[in-house]
């Protein structure tokens, strides 16, 4: 699904954000950083960092939300395949891990900036 935006509603994408690895086309990545954005605002309940190169996302664990994330770890691989990620549905919770090799850390720490320490979402 499109998403139509102004150009005023696409936030910068900040330092950090995006390594010099990834494919998407510059143009691109704004629009890629608010839909982060929208997921993280709206589905994250937690976020831990489990080890150095992992975060551990609790979402909202809807049907809805697992489709929309599972979605964008499509993506979001063909531009940054260094990422691993894995989504987990068990005990009536939905968790999203998010993985990079140790050169990549500063994406994770990018990523983990976004969310509020109550889960969540920060600019």
């Amino acid at each position: 699904m499109a998403d139509v935006r102004g150009v005023a509603d696409v936030p910068a994408v900040p330092s950090g954000w995006v390594p010099a690895a990834c494919t998407l086309p510059t143009a691109e990545q704004p629009a890629r950083l608010a839909e982060f954005d929208r997921l993280l605002g709206t589905a994250v309940r937690s976020v831990r960092r489990v080890e150095p190169d992992r975060l551990r996302l609790e979402l909202t664990p809807t049907p809805q939300v697992a489709s929309r994330v599972a979605d964008l770890m499509m993506r979001e691989s063909g531009c940054c395949s260094f990422f691993t990620f894995r989504l987990d549905v068990a005990g009536g919770r939905l968790c999203w891990d998010v993985g990079v090799p140790a050169g990549q850390v500063a994406v994770l720490d990018a990523l983990a900036a976004r969310v509020g320490p109550d889960g969540g979402h920060r600019a």
